[in-house]
Parts: C-alpha cells; structure tokens; sequence
C-alpha cells in the first residue's frame, strides 16, 4: 500500500529546520550548477511546502532547483521568463512536479510540466503529490496527471520497511526515490 504525503507531513519536514536555516536552505538553490539536478515545479500558493519536498528530495541524493530563487529570472513574468525556464527545464536532469490542487489553478506548473514532458519523456518525470490526508486523489484531477510516476511513501516489495519511492501505479512497480533521482 503507497501512501501521498500530506501537506501536514511536509510542512512538518520543514519546521525541523529553524527559519533561519529555511531560508539558508532556499538561498543555497540559488547558487547551485543545473547539471545533474532536479527541477522542483511548483504552484507558488505552495510556497510553504517547497522546503519539506526539498529536504525529502535531498536527503535522497537530488540536487533541488526552483525558479523563484534564480538570480536571473526577471522580477515580472514575460517572455524573458519563459525562455529561461524551458532552458532551465532542458539544463536539469530529472523534473519533479510538487502536485496539489493549487497545481491546476497555476498559470505556469501545466506549462512547465508540458515543457519537460518534451524534453525529458516520461522516464525522468515524476510527480510528488502533496495530499490533504494520505489518500487523497484530489489533486490528480487532471488526466493527463495520470501519465506520470508518483513520489510515494509505502512498502516496496522485498524491503522490509517503508521508504520514499517512484511509483508507477499504471505497471504496478517501483524504484527507490535514491535510484530514480541517481
């Protein structure tokens, strides 16, 4: 049985860290390469998940970008915007859409998840829903949503606890999060 994280548990991930270190945390994605890294797409009335989703994907191993702290994104959305996150989205290795129902309301998370599906096929997306309760497929209400792998939490097959997983509800099979994002 797989189980989505809930919004509680990842703000939770993130109150494990004093404010201070939050935001040490968000400054250091600015500063880091795009080679080999994950692009976290979000919706920013989710901004207060991003930490906890951040510190699930990195104590995996990933390497957390997020757009809202790129030095040189433009202050304003405009076209300038666009192009520096396709090429963002090209740069990075694997895509993580930070799904919730915010997600569907966003102007730029079904763009930006269209982008990498055409970059990055459908090996290296995955989405990592962020729940109300921890079966809750509210936020999967778009059906094209159902194409994509999930983050989950639950038991793989031959491991004896539970662990952080990709997903593939269609095939019924799953990766370690740490193999997927390696």
């Amino acid at each position: 049985m797989v189980e989505f994280v809930t919004k509680a548990e990842l703000r939770n991930f993130a109150a494990k860290l004093t404010v201070t270190e939050q935001a040490t945390l968000r400054k250091s994605l600015a500063s880091r390469s795009l080679s080999g890294a994950t692009f976290l797409s979000h919706s920013s009335k989710d901004d207060a998940l991003v930490v906890g989703a951040t510190r699930v994907l990195e104590g995996h191993g990933a390497t957390v970008y997020t757009d809202e702290v790129d030095p040189a994104m433009p202050p304003y959305t405009n076209e300038e915007t666009a192009n520096l996150l396709k090429q963002r989205i090209q740069q990075t290795r694997k895509f993580v859409l930070l799904a919730s129902a915010n997600s569907k309301e966003s102007k730029w998370v079904p763009w930006e998840l269209s982008i990498a599906d055409g970059y990055k096929g459908m090996e290296r997306i995955a989405l990592f829903p962020a729940a109300e309760s921890a079966n809750d497929t509210t936020w999967a209400s778009w059906e094209y949503l159902g194409l994509y792998r999930r983050i989950v939490w639950g038991k793989m097959q031959g491991e004896k606890d539970p662990l952080w997983m990709v997903h593939d509800w269609k095939r019924n099979t799953a990766v370690k999060l740490s193999s997927w994002l390696g």
